[in-house]
């Protein structure tokens, strides 16, 4: 004796109309599935955190900062842009960044007063000194720095206007160094950023 569950098809309705229905019910699960896929993409690159550098400067002890944080971030998965002007530039020259120079001249750091440090020879001194320091240490140079920063994918923007100011050859910049880069651009990467920092 046979009983009637409540998944037996309808006997009255067509075989063809159900396995339809089945199929088109498929369909719909699947395209809800790769919304859902797509939807959880879009909210995994919103949370990628992004980063603007402004370097300023072009000193040893002022090369580092941007170079750290940006290296840094990057690691953590971040999104970063370093934006070179004025002196800055000397970070993305492959010949001055590798005999960057350390000021003893207003730096409230150095354990001398300005008239001394005013000296000649005093910035070559306090320059030798640091790198000593920074080789005694075994920290990264400014150059396996930036190394790293290329390597992570780090964007490395050279400011345009600068580069003419200063009549810089931007063949002498480091490979993967973007040029043409205006302070209009660098201010529309760094208001859809989540940092800004100025160096």
């Amino acid at each position: 004796m046979s009983t009637e569950t409540e998944d037996a098809p309808d006997a009255d309705a067509p075989a063809g109309d159900t396995e339809a229905a089945d199929v088109e019910a498929l369909r719909e699960r699947v395209d809800e599935l790769e919304q859902q896929l797509s939807d959880a993409a879009v909210e995994t690159d919103d949370d990628t955190k992004s980063m603007v550098i402004v370097a300023t400067k072009g000193t040893l002890d002022m090369a580092y900062p941007p170079l750290i944080l940006a290296s840094t971030a990057a690691a953590f998965g971040w999104d970063v842009t370093v934006f070179h002007t004025f002196w800055g530039l000397d970070i993305l020259h492959e010949e001055r960044s590798k005999d960057l120079k350390l000021s003893a001249v207003g730096n409230p750091n150095m354990p001398v007063p300005n008239a001394i440090a005013s000296l000649p020879g005093m910035d070559r001194m306090t320059t030798k000194m640091m790198r000593k320091r920074i080789d005694d240490n075994e920290t990264a140079s400014i150059g396996e720095l930036l190394d790293t920063c290329f390597d992570m994918g780090v964007e490395m923007q050279a400011c345009q206007m600068t580069i003419d100011l200063m009549d810089y050859d931007e063949d002498d910049f480091y490979d993967g160094v973007t040029v043409g880069v205006g302070a209009a651009t660098a201010l529309e990467r760094m208001a859809d950023a989540d940092v800004q920092l100025l160096v």
